[in-house]
């Protein structure tokens, strides 16, 4: 196998490929790459068991064959070569070594043979849909903070994608919940998506997967099966197993009630729960709001740090009332919001609160208060 390519085409394609390998495996060949060059394209094939990311780049192709190296060595290499240079790999059978010069330099590495990787078994695809990349980086990153680090309720260790009812019919919808937040963001419903079995997107494929949707034009294509989903790109095809499991009835925390209605500017807001939070204790981190006419207090008062109080106008007109959060939680919602302003909905102290952006339904955030 012979081939040469541009040093950024290189670093883009294997560094793709790395993010997925393992750094910690007790099998050698999944710390590697599989590369494989034939007609004018090399791919490269990377997999962890879980997931395997396929990235094709354009390449001159002297030698058509196929070996496989370590990845995070083959990225550190390529990472460390000047911008611009024409890298050339090449590997001789014989030698069991993949040789990578660019310029005066010149490196020789250890491979392993390419019939040892293992290649992801294909699936039959149930739903075969396209979206565009800016309507699925909004459905995971609004959701994926969420995402419970949990072991032991592994199901909720993921965006529990879906097709659900919303208010003008079919959406697709992404759900994440730790038990303490969720997050509930809803998009319309690609075509080709009506019969999509629901299926729980694990977190790290939920990151990898999230690389390939920073041009907002893109379209992305979908495949979901019971057991599995794929992303692609016409370069990068990201194949995950989905977590085997039961997602919890979500919409039974979604609080319906919820009459109090406080408006506030996000940025402003989240600013000042930043600030007091600065003396809360680091196991609570407890912040308490105070409601009453058109103003808010946020206070924190932790014995063994000090205390800290700041004030916010927001239009309120219910009744006075104080709830308790966690100021991380708080501060991660806030974050979400786009628009200006966010709007919560209390029902008392003790009840979940919601919070959504304007009257905009299709993203809905709920946090449990707690006691302060």
């Amino acid at each position: 196998m012979k081939f040469s390519m541009e040093r950024a085409t290189l670093l883009k394609a294997v560094a793709q490929a790395q993010s997925v390998v393992e750094r910690r495996n007790t099998i050698p060949i999944l710390a590697n790459v599989l590369i494989e060059a034939e007609g004018d394209t090399v791919s490269f094939r990377a997999t962890d068991l879980d997931i395997e990311v396929v990235d094709k780049a354009s390449a001159q192709v002297e030698r058509a064959g196929a070996t496989t190296v370590s990845a995070v060595t083959l990225h550190e290499i390529v990472r460390k070569l000047p911008d611009g240079a024409l890298v050339s790999l090449t590997e001789e059978g014989a030698t069991g070594r993949l040789t990578v010069e660019a310029g005066r330099s010149n490196f020789s590495l250890a491979t392993l043979p390419k019939e040892d990787f293992p290649v992801m078994a294909t699936s039959e695809y149930t739903a075969n849909f396209s979206a565009e990349a800016q309507v699925l980086r909004r459905l995971f990153d609004k959701s994926k903070f969420a995402i419970s680090t949990e072991e032991t309720r592994y199901y909720l260790n993921g965006v529990y994608m879906h097709v659900a009812d919303g208010e003008d019919g079919k959406v697709l919808r992404c759900v994440a919940t730790d038990g303490h937040r969720l997050a509930r963001i809803d998009a319309p419903l690609p075509k080709g998506a009506e019969d999509m079995p629901g299926v729980i997107v694990p977190r790290k494929t939920v990151g990898e997967m999230r690389k390939l949707l920073e041009d907002d034009e893109m379209q992305i294509a979908v495949s979901v099966s019971e057991t599995k989903v794929r992303f692609a790109t016409p370069e990068i095809t990201l194949t995950s197993k989905v977590i085997d499991g039961t997602f919890p009835d979500y919409t039974r925390v979604i609080p319906q009630g919820n009459t109090r209605r406080m408006e506030v500017d996000a940025s402003d807001f989240a600013r000042a729960v930043d600030r007091v939070a600065t003396v809360s204790s680091e196991r609570s981190r407890a912040v308490k709001l105070a409601l009453d006419e058109d103003r808010l207090i946020l206070s924190v008062n932790a014995p063994d740090s000090g205390a800290a109080e700041e004030e916010l106008v927001v239009a309120y007109a219910d009744e006075r009332l104080e709830i308790g959060f966690n100021a991380k939680y708080l501060l991660e919602i806030a974050s979400q919001v786009d628009r200006e302003n966010a709007v919560f909905l209390f029902n008392s102290s003790g009840d979940p609160t919601l919070m959504r952006e304007g009257n905009d339904t299709s993203a809905v955030y709920v946090v449990m208060p707690m006691r302060v």
